[in-house]
């Protein structure tokens, strides 16, 4: 029903209340009237109210005191408070040098992939909206956006032009919506129930002549109570159904609430039509007892949903929301963990959890890092290395310098690797989806064939038959069949400490033939240390060399350089440092009077300015030279991983041929490649000749990349499925599909193990639903199936998927 504006006093503005120009001003069209405004301003605000579907604001607002009338409606000043910066930052991340902002969002009022595929088509044209991933079972919504070409509040009200509610997901606020969204299922299945058993004594006294002696007054009488039992059960139990069904009406692509909405109020009213004439049949018990399995799917796929979201939640939740700040005098005070900034200096006591990620300084620490990578032995960390929020403090009190802070920590950065792999769905759950959407609209038609054949049949039975084909071959199954697996399955490895950052390798993973792993940090601890130094100059000390190179290598996050750091108190002065993936660093050295150009590297980049040079040490893999000479030489050793011999067995075992991709020298990685039998080996490899080689194998089937380093991020990017470590450089971990946060080989082959259960599980719930409906229609249109029994068979398909979806949550 259309809204009816109120009347202004004449040559007043309608939005300000103010006088309009001497010229009329302008106009806005609200509620299909126009109506005259006094400046663009009003007409830009009138125009968001109206598509924000905000009108009543003008409704009920008291023109009395124009002045003290506020100029937007209060949901819309609610929006426009998250455009503030110092808010933004408690729940958004930057990327992209601070320009991209990415944020998740939850979202109320979504209840199937139709919903989804609204919201995300929508916000996905506006203009300065990056990239938009919408996920129907975990009601979130991830974001990327430009700052300076749209503001977030302006993604909100697009949203909430659809006539959803979407905020900022808050770790804090989840549980809550979760209990009350458990409260509104909780009330209709059992308003649900009770009808259910009600009618359903009656209907069986009816049906099997229990009461066959009554007269027909008494039997209308039953109808009658029957009819006032299950008004409740269609009017407000099944209110979920018709609100997805419209939803997916307006999306253009109809949902599986689309033929239940039909068959639920098809049955009542020719079940009411048959008790007001006192002639027919009347299906309440129908009604009632659809209504309630189908209510007992949702509220078991809310259960299911909420165990697979919960983990991701609770990490944030173990974050403390305080933390004691050093004062520059040297005192200690209470602050919340947002006013938090890098290069502060925070204290953590014995037991408790740290509150941002840092730089351990003058002491050890003994942390358990378990919310992290899984693992719940306690690991050693020397001062001076990092330390991530979340990790639990064991032993004595510590001071950190703070690196990162609430959503730019790594477990932030976790969390929001979580939610954006259950944003992404694989191509076998696009797929079902799709099919879902198209078996709907073909059930459909379907339908309509059937009540027309059947009116020239049998007439009277007609809708009756319709009514069954609409239930018993409703596609919930299929609907259900991917989303629960999937789900299952991210939460299944979220638990062993392996994060997924897209869902689709769940179905790659099969078709995996070559394996290719980098040496250094991946089939090695990357515990580096260092086991050799020559010194090749004669012209400077060794002191200087040494601080030359823990300069240059401070400007590195390749795991060799670690060692390298810590050479001398007093780091020399370098300039215009630059990184050359794959091969080192170079810069300019300001020594006594001289400034002298550098590089630190590999043996290559070495002998680009000294071609003629041979290490004299045939084992080391760190370079350092000037223009004029080369310096020194260092060989830094790490052990291979213990587990990593058992593991790629058992690769090559299954048939995956594993290859060793490497940037180090043969002669470094041949023995480390025979040690763990790996008969080819790829050496010398710089980014692009990794690349290369990656791609020529993808010619014949998919390839696995797993890898750590800087010099990685270009072939994790090609390959198929890539793979990282927790601890790698951040390029690794923001292009690789699957972050390993155990610092464990083995955990490749639980990600493999659990990815293929869960394609088998998932490729078991899309077969069983596909022979379920197709099954069963025939037999529907045939007239052998009553909707009663169309309704338990359709529940129980969809509960047989939905348990056997759960099995990965074991």
């Amino acid at each position: 029903m259309a809204i009816k504006l109120p009347e202004v006093p004449a040559g007043t503005c309608f939005h300000c209340l103010q006088a309009l120009p001497a010229d009329g001003g302008y106009s806005a069209r609200l509620a299909n009237q126009d109506v005259a405004v006094c400046c663009y301003g009003c007409q830009a605000v009138a125009q968001t109210i109206n598509e924000q579907k905000l009108l009543h604001f003008y409704v009920y607002r008291d023109t009395t005191n124009p002045l003290q009338i506020p100029l937007l409606p209060e949901e819309l000043q609610q929006l426009q408070a998250y455009d503030d910066e110092r808010l933004q930052a408690q729940f958004t991340r930057t990327t992209d040098q601070g320009r991209q902002r990415e944020l998740t969002l939850s979202v109320e009022g979504m209840t199937c992939s139709a919903c989804a595929w609204l919201i995300e088509h929508h916000v996905q044209w506006l203009a300065g909206v990056g990239s938009v991933k919408v996920n129907a079972t975990t009601e979130r919504v991830y974001i990327s956006w430009y700052a300076d070409q749209i503001k977030l509040s302006q993604i909100l009200q697009a949203i909430a032009g659809l006539g959803y509610r979407a905020l900022p997901f808050e770790s804090a606020t989840q549980e809550q919506d979760f209990k009350r969204r458990r409260r509104y299922y909780v009330r209709r299945l059992g308003l649900a129930g009770l009808a259910t058993m009600q009618v359903m004594m009656i209907a069986v006294g009816l049906y099997f002549g229990v009461v066959s002696d009554l007269d027909d007054s008494l039997r209308q009488f039953m109808w009658w109570i029957s009819l006032v039992v299950a008004t409740p059960v269609l009017l407000y139990s099944a209110q979920p159904f018709y609100i997805s069904a419209m939803r997916s009406i307006q999306a253009q692509r109809p949902n599986m609430d689309v033929p239940v909405s039909i068959a639920l109020l098809g049955a009542y009213g020719a079940s009411a039509y048959a008790t007001f004439i006192g002639h027919g049949e009347v299906y309440f018990e129908s009604v009632s007892m659809f209504t309630f399995l189908l209510l007992i799917g949702r509220y078991l796929e809310l259960l299911a949903r909420q165990k697979a979201i919960s983990a991701a939640t609770n990490l944030i939740k173990l974050v403390p929301a305080l933390a004691q700040r050093e004062t520059a005098g040297g005192d200690i005070e209470t602050v919340p963990v947002s006013d938090l900034s890098p290069g502060q200096i925070i204290r953590v006591a014995p037991g408790a959890t740290l509150p941002a990620d840092g730089i351990l300084l003058d002491q050890p620490a003994t942390l358990n890092e378990a919310v992290l990578t899984g693992e719940s032995r306690p690991v050693q960390k020397p001062a001076g290395t990092t330390v991530l929020a979340g990790s639990i403090n064991q032993q004595q009190p510590l001071r950190i310098e703070v690196t990162a802070a609430q959503q730019e920590t790594v477990l932030a950065s976790i969390v929001a690797l979580k939610d954006l792999a259950l944003s992404r769905k694989p191509r076998l759950a696009q797929a079902a989806e799709k099919l879902a959407s198209t078996f709907v609209i073909r059930l459909l038609i379907v339908a309509a064939i059937t009540f027309l054949v059947w009116s020239f049949i049998d007439p009277q039975q007609a809708f009756w038959v319709t009514l069954a084909v609409l239930v018993a071959t409703c596609p919930c199954a299929l609907a259900l069949a991917a989303p629960t697996a999937v789900t299952g399955a991210i939460h299944n490895l979220n638990t062993r400490g392996v994060v997924l950052r897209n869902a689709d390798v769940l179905n790659t993973i099969q078709d995996i033939k070559t394996v290719f792993v980098d040496k250094t940090g991946t089939l090695t601890t990357g515990e580096f240390s260092l086991q050799h130094e020559h010194i090749i100059s004669g012209r400077y000390k060794q002191d200087a060399i040494r601080a030359l190179v823990q300069a240059l290598e401070h400007h590195s996050e390749h795991p060799l350089a670690q060692p390298l750091r810590q050479l001398t108190a007093t780091p020399a002065s370098v300039s215009a440092v630059v990184n050359h993936p794959g091969q080192g660093l170079s810069g300019i050295w300001s020594h006594s009077d001289e400034s002298l150009h550098v590089r630190v590297g590999s043996l290559s980049f070495i002998r680009q300015w000294h071609p003629e040079f041979t290490p004299a040490v045939a084992a080391s893999q760190i370079f350092v030279a000037t223009e004029q000479e080369p310096l020194a030489e260092y060989h830094v050793g790490d052990q291979i991983r213990i587990d990593a011999k058992a593991s790629i067995e058992q690769l090559q075992q299954a048939g995956i041929e594993v290859i060793m991709l490497t940037g180090d020298r043969a002669e470094l990685a041949q023995p480390v490649a025979e040690q763990l039998g790996i008969t080819k080996v790829y050496a010398d490899s710089l980014p692009d000749t990794k690349l290369s080689v990656v791609s020529a194998a993808q010619q014949q089937h998919p390839v696995m990349m797993i890898g750590d380093g800087i010099n990685d991020g270009p072939v994790l990017a090609q390959a198929d499925i890539s793979v990282t470590f927790g601890h790698a450089a951040d390029l690794a971990r923001v292009t690789a599909d699957v972050m390993l946060m155990r610092n464990n080989f083995g955990a490749v082959l639980e990600f493999r193990q659990v990815a293929l259960r869960s394609r088998g599980i998932l490729r078991q719930n899309i077969i069983w639903a596909l022979v379920y409906n197709i099954g069963i229609l025939p037999i529907a249109m045939a007239g052998f199936v009553t909707p009663y029994i169309a309704a338990i068979g359709m529940s129980l398909s969809s509960l047989i998927v939905l348990a056997n979806s759960l099995r990965l949550y074991r």
